[in-house]
């Protein structure tokens, strides 16, 4: 019987975490790409946009994760379209992203005072060009942080892609678990490997936060 030592069981999911790392830029990237057009429809003067969006950011968010993971690989299937576990878990965790990014930007667009849109507004300014020239820029400022801090939330979430195949930190562990027979072990080296990516998210959200909301008072 093979024996299995600490470092083994390290270097496995070192590799697996490459791919944990890699589900998370995509998802939160193309979720950022899609969640700002989103947002823009939801914040739109546009009555069909405004429920488009606001449909969208209901269904994703108030759906499971497991759920929309399942649909997407399961989903695609059924409409002939051949697709990999990487590829299901990449748009069902980009669009579950958009919808809770999209969400948060609203509420800092919202918080921009009603007289930024109405001085613009007088310089005969286009709804793009204020949201361009003077709201996203105002905006952007408040949205660093809760966005830096959304972002722990989508390394967390690829832990859910283990349920469709695709290997990860949370899938990699239950098969070397299967291999080495040591579940502790294993799961406490996953979870300090979890920590790694999160924590340091974490600290950086809880920074920007202070930093900004300080400068914004002065």
């Amino acid at each position: 019987m093979t024996e299995f030592t600490l470092w083994d069981i390290a270097r496995n999911l070192l590799l697996a975490a490459r791919w944990t790392i890699a589900l998370s830029l995509t998802a939160f990237v193309l979720g950022g790409l899609v969640g700002l057009a989103v947002l823009f429809a939801r914040v739109s003067k546009s009555k069909g946009l405004r429920y488009g969006a606001i449909g969208f950011i209901e269904l994703f968010q108030g759906t499971p994760l497991l759920m929309q993971l399942f649909l997407a690989f399961f989903g695609l299937s059924l409409l002939g379209l051949q697709t990999s576990s990487w590829f299901a878990a990449a748009l069902a965790l980009t669009l579950w992203s958009a919808a809770f990014l999209a969400e948060i930007w609203r509420g800092c667009v919202e918080s921009i005072a009603r007289g930024q849109w109405e001085a613009s507004s007088s310089l005969a300014m286009g709804y793009f060009q204020q949201m361009r020239y003077v709201i996203l820029p105002q905006a952007l400022r408040i949205a660093v942080a809760p966005t830096v801090g959304f972002s722990v939330q989508v390394v967390k979430g690829t832990a859910l892609a283990s349920i469709i195949g695709f290997v990860e930190l949370s899938k990699a562990s239950t098969m070397i678990t299967n291999a080495t027979f040591k579940p502790f072990t294993v799961y406490a080296v996953t979870a300090l490997f979890y920590f790694a990516l999160c924590w340091p998210l974490s600290a950086w959200s809880q920074r920007l936060e202070r930093k900004l909301g300080g400068s914004h008072l002065h």
